[in-house]
């Protein structure tokens, strides 16, 4: 099992990543697409790399509106595998806009 990254890790992580923020309990970023089927096919995309990697984020849908949580719940808080899926989530996103 991976290690919970400590707070100071978390925040020099974050630093790495576009737009998301967190502790050790977790870490989220919201994104906003052109539409609501550009963000259904970001939540697909995500889905299949998530399934890949088995590390799923939790992803709340509001229209075009989507929020991205990434925590290793086994673990109790963030490892690494949440901050390489947030780094995906990322390349994803950027690639739908």
């Amino acid at each position: 099992m991976a290690d919970v990254l400590t707070a100071e890790a978390v925040r020099s992580e974050l630093g790495g990543l576009t737009g998301w923020s967190g502790d050790p309990t977790g870490i989220t970023r919201t994104v906003e697409l052109a539409s609501f089927p550009d963000a259904i096919a970001v939540v697909d995309r995500v889905a299949v790399a998530a399934e890949e990697r088995d590390h799923h984020p939790d992803i709340d849908i509001r229209w075009r509106t989507l929020t991205f949580r990434c925590v290793t719940h086994s673990a109790g808080g963030v490892t690494t595998r949440d901050v390489e899926l947030a780094r995906l989530i990322d390349e994803i996103v950027e690639a739908a806009r």
